[in-house]
Order: C-alpha cells, then sequence, then structure tokens
C-alpha cells in the first residue's frame, strides 16, 4: 500500500465493478461471442461481416449520436438496430431483432458471480461504511451476487455522463446525502477512477493491477494505491 495524499475521515466507500470486484474481460468476450452466434442463427448476415464491421458501425453510431458515448445498453441496440436495417429488414423486424440481440448479449454478459473471497471482503466493510457502486459498464449487479453487499450501483445514460466526468459521483453523493469529500472511491482504472473520483471532489484508492506497466497514475495522483483488493482491509 502506498500513500500520496493524507486520507481523511469517510463516510461511504464506492467501488468501480468491470476489473475492480472481477476480471471483465472472460464475461464481455462470452457475451459477444454468444450475441455473434445468435445473429448468425437468426438473421441473414452478411457474408464477411465480422468484428470490423461492427466497430465501424457503432463508431459511426456514436459519430451521429454523441449521447449514446454514454450509455452502452442503448448504443449496443442502436448498432444492432441499424445493422438489421442494413441487412435490408424492416424498421419494425430491425427494432425487434435489436431488442432480442441485447437480451442475449445481456443474460450472457451477467452470467457469472463474484468471488466469494471478494463478497466476504465487501461484507467485512459493510459492516463499518455504506458501499456502493459506481460504474461506467452495464452488468447487472443483483445476477452477479452484490445486491446483498453493496447499497446501490448507479450506472450512465438517460443524460447522465461516464466517469471521468463527475455525474455518477455527484448521484452518489446526493443518494448518500454526504458531500463529495466523505465518499472515497476504489477503481482500477487510473482516468475514470482515479482522475474522475479527485475531480469530483471524492478520495481516492487506486487498484493498481499492472504496477509494473502503468506506473503512477496519469494526471493526479490517488490518495492510495493498492496492488491487490484484500488490502483494503488495512483501512478498517
Amino acid at each position: 500500500m502506498k500513500q500520496y495524499l493524507r486520507l481523511r475521515p469517510f463516510k461511504a466507500i464506492s467501488f468501480d465493478l468491470d476489473d475492480t470486484l472481477y476480471h471483465n474481460a472472460p464475461h464481455i468476450i462470452k457475451a459477444e461471442s454468444a450475441l455473434s452466434l445468435f445473429m448468425q442463427e437468426h438473421f441473414n448476415v452478411p457474408e464477411g461481416w465480422g468484428i470490423t464491421q461492427w466497430r465501424e458501425l457503432k463508431s459511426q453510431v456514436i459519430a451521429g449520436h454523441e449521447e449514446l458515448a454514454h450509455d452502452t445498453t442503448a448504443a449496443r441496440y442502436e448498432v444492432l438496430r441499424q445493422a438489421l436495417i442494413q441487412w435490408d429488414y424492416t424498421e419494425l423486424e430491425a427494432s425487434q431483432g435489436a431488442q432480442q440481440g441485447l437480451e442475449c448479449f445481456r443474460f450472457h454478459r451477467s452470467d457469472f458471480k463474484v468471488d466469494d473471497s471478494v463478497i466476504t471482503l465487501l461484507a467485512e466493510l459493510g459492516n463499518h461504511y455504506p458501499l456502493i457502486g459506481i460504474t461506467n459498464g452495464n452488468v447487472d449487479a443483483s445476477r452477479v451476487g452484490l445486491d446483498d453487499v453493496l447499497k446501490f450501483v448507479v450506472h450512465p445514460g438517460h443524460g447522465v455522463k461516464m466517469k471521468p466526468y463527475s455525474d455518477l459521483f455527484d448521484l452518489s453523493c446526493q443518494h448518500l446525502e454526504i458531500l463529495h469529500g466523505d465518499l472515497l472511491h476504489i477503481g482500477d482504472h487510473p482516468i475514470s477512477d482515479v482522475l474522475g473520483a479527485r475531480a469530483a471532489g471524492c478520495q481516492s484508492l487506486w487498484l493498481n493491477l499492472n504496477p509494473n506497466e502503468q506506473g503512477q497514475a496519469r494526471h493526479i495522483l490517488p490518495h492510495i494505491e493498492i496492488e491487490q483488493l484484500q488490502e483494503i482491509r488495512k483501512l478498517i
């Protein structure tokens, strides 16, 4: 554990979810694969349509609808809908197909359980502080086993911007009825979590999972840096 700034007394702890409380990549890969198979089985996907085409279409969708950059669920739905329209499906068929594809993705995206050791850690911390989740993603916290240890989870979308914008921190402090400086945010990302929390006026604990690669946090230092989530116990 490294301390860069004096950690002031705090009243609540917020956690980033993806890659902080669990390794996210395998679940995204699984969900993407399931969605790809679903589209192949249920629709006439053009020959040669693959990840490159999906990424190009996503870039076009975001460019035309900037608000979707802050809503991963709505963005995925719109990408699927526009793909189906490009493939000569009607507006109704495209809307229905996009919703079905989205439901497929959402099911597989949250088809796992957070490790018991993490749940135990959160339960211990929860005896001392209110715990919440602040995530840019769209995991279903109740399905992955976090609903019993987190009071609530906030997501971007519907006009609420992603981290590092302050929206999610503002919303969380409002719900908790605390000042921003009374919130300790814990996350793995040096920009969305460290810079985002500090810029919002919150305290920051950086989970640096790749210390040899990332070195120090970019732009601004956290209050505390750790390399293993279980080191948080030292704060109790």
